[in-house]
This record gives C-alpha cells, structure tokens and sequence, in this order.
C-alpha cells in the first residue's frame, strides 16, 4: 500500500502514541480537551523541514495562546530529532514514526511530484484537531515557507 486515505475535516483523528526527541512517549490521546496542530514532514535538518519547524517554533506563543499544542511528526529517530530540537531549538514535541504507520493512518505518505518524477514519501501535510478529537482542518501538500503563517491566518490567530 504506497497511498493511504486521506483525511477530511469532521473526521476522528487516528489515535497514536510515539516517542519524541526526548525519548518519551507522546499520545494523542492525552491531548482531549486541547485543540492540536499535527504536522508531517520530510526529514529533520533539511532546509524546507528546518524552516517549517522553526516557523512553529517561532509561533508557539501565540498559537499557544489560543489554545493550541503543537506536535512535529517525521520518520527519522530519535537520536536525529533530539540532534534536529537542539540545533534550533525546537521545544515542542518531534515524535518519531519510522514505521510509517501514522503517516499512513493521516495519509500523510504517498505519491508525490518531486522535481517532475512520481515518488512515494511524505506529503507535507497539517491537521488541526480539536478539543473532542475531531480533524478541523487537514492540509495536504502543503509549502514549507509561509505555511505557518497561512495557517494562523486560517485559524484566526
């Protein structure tokens, strides 16, 4: 299976519990009653994925304020996202999903156009889940730069 479903808004996130740079595991479960913003990208400490992360990083207070908690997901270890964290210093939880399965359960792995070949990989994507676990937003595709600043804007922020 190279392509997963993709999700919509309305729809219930898929549950999951990964390990973050810490080496602690992180649940979605545990955020109910939080509004969540979960994003996919590519690989850590690769210009597009450092100007994504840092675009969080530099927004965290003022998504914070409104009620958001943010959570990075790529498929590199845990070694590379505590190396990824302290290089930009990243305080939000990167988890680590190197078997693909939650990429794939948010449809977040599949067939992409790079540089004008058919790949299969990540898709830049963001889901904005609310406070009874719901997807409210999904965004697929998504551009590294800017993104952050399109989504506030989405979300009234």
């Amino acid at each position: 299976m190279t392509d997963s479903t993709r999700l919509a808004a309305g729809d219930t996130a898929p549950d999951f519990t990964l390990t973050d740079q810490d080496g602690s595991s992180v649940s979605l479960a545990s955020y109910r009653g939080r509004k969540v913003v979960v994003y996919f990208y590519p690989a850590a400490m690769t210009p597009g994925c450092t100007t994504q992360a840092c675009d969080f990083r530099d927004s965290l207070g003022s998504l914070a304020a409104a009620g958001y908690q943010v959570l990075g997901v790529s498929k590199d270890n845990q070694a590379k996202l505590t190396e990824f964290a302290e290089n930009d210093h990243l305080t939000f939880p990167l988890l680590s999903d190197e078997d693909l399965a939650v990429h794939r359960a948010y449809g977040a792995w599949g067939e992409k156009n790079l540089y004008g070949k058919i790949v299969t990989g990540v898709l830049r994507s963001t889901f904005v889940i609310d406070e009874a676990g719901l997807v409210t937003l999904a965004l697929y595709n998504v551009k590294a730069t800017g993104h952050v600043a399109s989504l506030r804007k989405k979300l009234g922020i």
